[in-house]
């Protein structure tokens, strides 16, 4: 079967992918940058990627016509467009739009439990979405599902955030709202299932884990799993505006997501469609199971996917295209070279390892405290942290940068900004070989806006002499214990 997949390096395209190819699919990736999906080297036989933006109906012409079914995975949760549901109703009317024209025979589209008679505009949208892609005549099929657990997940990092760092939480009132928590694993069975199912054309099913808990006891849930001690005390006058800060400081999530988060809390997600029971019998992992599988993820370092490393995660939007050719004329740089006579494999693994648990090389106060100053100003701060211990991709969120490329065969790093600066920023990493070893390349360059900007970086230069400085060297005598 040839299946289009839609937002195939979101968090969910990225962990259903693997799986389609499994099942003998033959899938088509459309993502707007196709740079930003490196597909698995065993999947290439059978994926193909093409480049279109579903806000842009003619970018669509590459779609192929003989697609026999297609996953729409797209979202904006986190986008910080005021105007997020008219984005999404046009990219679903553009899509359906594109699809007319095709052989396809069923859509497939995960979406969110909307029970509740008053709701959020984030589940308003989604629910629009569905009448969209429902409106073509073509067979649709609708997953609706609330808290999804899983490494790396926007709700798993949350929690995991909040029971971590507070063994005392001041919480407001919707912690006392229930959802119906569903694990990773449960949900991408579900999507494999319901291809070519005849009982699921036309038809939308709830679906959610066993157990129905309040947000409260799903953290003090996690914090036993975690053997943490935690204490949540809930306080009515946390508004939702108060609520979306107390998010924003002490998680990952950047101020849209925390306050798209809290809007969506209000409603009750627990499912009363429980059609999919008879038609596909799952048993679904309890709560607690859940939060054990993601953290056994995490300890293998496999995790596959990370709502981190979503796009609309960071400040910057656009196409890689836009970022990637460092400027030359009009900016301020720190260019330092050093030359080192060991393995140049083992200073690339220490490039490769920057930021995350392994910090910046030296310095790291210093670090910790300009993140601390970009969450003060709106900015993501350093806990977004990294996906993978030793890996890197494009398109990957690395503390408050983002990977631009990654080539360990050209030894090449490149990280473009995503702090609050009076300017643009692109940190690079280069490797060149030596008779006796090599010579690392450390390149920051800054491109100011304004005088505003040329200030900041005076003002901040007499860090770089330290971070700097102290980076390159221990990027290259840094060995692991």
């Amino acid at each position: 079967m040839k299946i289009l997949l839609t937002g195939a390096n979101g968090y969910i395209g990225k962990r259903l992918l693997p799986v389609l190819v499994e099942d003998g699919h033959e899938v088509v990736c459309l993502v707007r940058d196709p740079r930003r999906l490196n597909v698995p080297e065993g999947l290439r036989g059978r994926v193909s990627v093409i480049g279109g933006d579903l806000l842009d109906y003619a970018s669509l012409e590459k779609v192929p016509a003989d697609i026999d079914t297609a996953f729409y995975l797209v979202h904006s949760m986190s986008n910080t467009a005021s105007d997020f549901a008219e984005m999404e109703q046009r990219c679903a009317e553009n899509f359906m739009r594109r699809m007319r024209d095709t052989s396809l025979k069923q859509t497939f589209y995960l979406s969110g439990i909307v029970n509740d008679r008053d709701l959020s505009p984030h589940l308003k949208s989604r629910h629009n979405v569905e009448k969209i892609l429902g409106s073509a005549g073509i067979p649709l099929t609708v997953l609706r599902a609330g808290i999804i657990i899983g490494s790396g997940s926007a709700s798993f990092e949350i929690i995991r955030d909040l029971v971590e760092k507070l063994p005392l939480m001041i919480a407001p009132r919707w912690v006392n709202n229930r959802s119906q928590p569903i694990a990773i694993h449960d949900v991408i069975y579900y999507l494999r299932q319901v291809i070519g199912h005849p009982e699921c054309l036309n038809r939308s099913f709830d679906i959610g884990g066993p157990d129905i808990l309040t947000y409260k006891e799903m953290m003090l849930r996690f914090a036993k799993v975690r053997r943490l001690r935690r204490y949540v005390i809930n306080v009515p006058v946390l508004t939702p505006q108060l609520s979306s800060y107390w998010l924003y400081f002490v998680t990952a999530t950047s101020f849209s997501l925390a306050r798209s988060l809290v809007d969506s809390l209000r409603n009750e997600v627990i499912c009363k469609n429980h059609d999919i029971h008879q038609i596909i019998p799952h048993q679904c992992l309890p709560y607690e199971a859940a939060v054990k599988r993601a953290f056994s993820k995490i300890a293998e370092n496999a995790v596959i996917s990370s709502w981190k490393d979503a796009w609309v995660s960071g400040t910057v939007h656009g196409k890689y295209s836009d970022f990637v050719q460092v400027p030359e004329h009009g900016c301020l740089t720190d260019r330092r070279n050093r030359a080192f006579a060991c393995d140049p494999e083992k200073v690339l693994e220490n490039i490769w390892a920057i930021g995350g648990e392994r910090g910046w090389y030296g310095s790291n106060w210093l670090w910790r405290i300009r993140g601390f100053l970009d969450k003060l100003v709106g900015g993501v701060g350093l806990r977004r942290g990294r996906t993978n211990r030793d890996h890197l991709e494009p398109g990957d969120a690395l503390d408050f940068w983002r990977v631009l490329l990654a080539d360990p065969e050209k030894k090449r790093l490149l990280l473009y900004a995503e702090m609050k600066l009076p300017g643009e920023a692109w940190l690079e990493f280069r490797i060149t070989p030596s008779e006796n070893g090599g010579v690392l390349h450390q390149i920051a360059t800054f491109r100011p806006n304004g005088l505003s900007g040329r200030l900041y970086w005076y003002a901040v230069l007499p860090f770089h002499f330290i971070v700097f400085g102290k980076m390159i060297k221990q990027i290259i005598a840094y060995r692991p214990e």
